[in-house]
């Protein structure tokens, strides 16, 4: 009898439709970027430090790379410096600003990405302030001028997108206060770099992150924007690789991949927004007709709402402590926050900070350009059956 029971459950595991909707975390990788990364690994495989044409070989597919994303970002090539992703970034411009540039006093939010939060806790003798938010995670513009009218050195770090929640910095708006009181300004825009058209010099930050596999890259890369008036000292020491600014053998595979699929993203990006946005604005509307007393963490507006991501309250109900893993049985891939503490049981620091009812069950889901209607139509029945039929019980 048992089994037969484990035939049985086998069977229904591979007739379970498989929806990924935890894209935030982690996109899968285009098939464009693949082959252009299998190519650099077949053909261009020398050191990029090494003097030989195999090394300049190897170094040209780094700077025509950096060119690329520069341009893309309307920044200039030397205004890139390549890391192993956006936490190693966030470590870099906050550290480097406190080391090199002076700061002693950091502002911030409680919302922050860990790679922000902790590198700030590890500046020793560094002040920190927190902007007010709003209960959706809005940044309180007017508390923030009130905290920059000082003549402290100080460097504003403050994320444009939530990984969690989705809510958008005005981030124009904190770069012209930043420049109105001298301070620094640094944004993590690991959420939306591949998904907003990104122009430096209309949001005249100081510096801003990015991670290759949040917009169907490889892991392992992303870069940092420096402005060009800045000068930083390394924070990885060990070689002169990246202007002097990074030690270690350059990640080249990893590089092309990422302007390959920087590349991608911004060739069709405002009909990517479209699709994208549909599938968010159907979900929310079916999640409200389908699931009583349902509710949403930070904004749902279209323009104050990064449209990838979708973070759901739901009702109590019973085993709500499950509804990952039960979703997860029906094939539904989400995340109860972020990736980078889902092995941690502290809870999700970002509904702390913005007071939500953390008592209640959440899940995010979010959505990339190949997620269909379909796979959210899939969801939506599995949501129906978990949670809704745990409250009619």
């Amino acid at each position: 009898m048992g089994y037969s029971l484990d035939l049985r459950t086998f069977a229904n595991q591979i007739l379970t439709m498989k929806v990924y909707l935890d894209n935030a975390a982690t996109t899968p990788m285009a098939p464009e970027v693949i082959e252009r990364m299998v190519d650099v690994m077949k053909n261009h495989y020398g050191n990029p430090s090494s003097i030989h044409g195999f090394g300049r070989d190897a170094k040209a597919v780094i700077e025509i790379a950096r060119r690329e994303v520069g341009k893309l970002i309307n920044a200039e090539p030397k205004e890139i410096v390549f890391t192993s992703g956006g936490t190693e970034a966030d470590n870099m411009a906050i550290t480097c600003a406190v080391k090199d540039l002076s700061v002693t006093r950091i502002i911030s939010s409680p919302i922050e990405h860990h790679a922000v939060v902790h590198s700030i806790e590890n500046m020793n003798g560094v002040k920190l302030e927190h902007v007010r938010l709003s209960q959706t995670g809005v940044v309180d513009l007017a508390h923030l001028e009130e905290l920059l009218d000082s003549d402290e050195k100080t460097l504003v770090t403050l994320m444009h997108a939530n990984n969690e929640i989705g809510t958008l910095l005005d981030i124009k708006a904190v770069s012209k206060l930043c420049k109105k009181y001298n301070a620094l300004f640094h944004s993590d825009t690991v959420q939306t770099m591949g998904h907003y058209k990104i122009d430096v010099k209309e949001i005249d930050a100081d510096f801003i992150t990015c991670g290759a596999h949040k917009f169907h890259g490889p892991k392992g890369v992303g870069f940092l924007y420096v402005n060009k008036e800045i000068n930083l000292s390394p924070l990885i020491q060990g070689g002169s690789q990246e202007r002097g600014l990074r030690g270690g053998t350059e990640n080249i595979t990893g590089i092309a991949g990422l302007a390959e699929a920087l590349k991608l993203a911004n060739s069709d990006i405002e009909e990517h927004i479209s699709h994208v946005q549909g599938l968010k604005t159907y979900m929310i509307a079916e999640l409200k007709k389908k699931v009583p007393g349902v509710e949403f963490h930070g904004e749902t507006d279209p323009e104050k709402s990064l449209y990838t991501v979708l973070n759901v309250c739901f009702p109590d109900f019973e085993n709500k402590s499950m509804l990952l893993f039960l979703l997860d049985l029906d094939g539904i891939a989400c995340s109860g926050g972020s990736a980078c503490t889902s092995g941690s049981n502290t809870g999700s620091h970002v509904l702390r900070g913005i007071k939500a009812d953390t008592n209640r069950p959440n899940a995010r889901f979010s959505f990339s350009r190949y997620t269909t209607k379909k796979e959210v139509d899939y969801a939506l029945s599995v949501i129906e059956k978990v949670v809704v039929g745990a409250l009619v019980q």
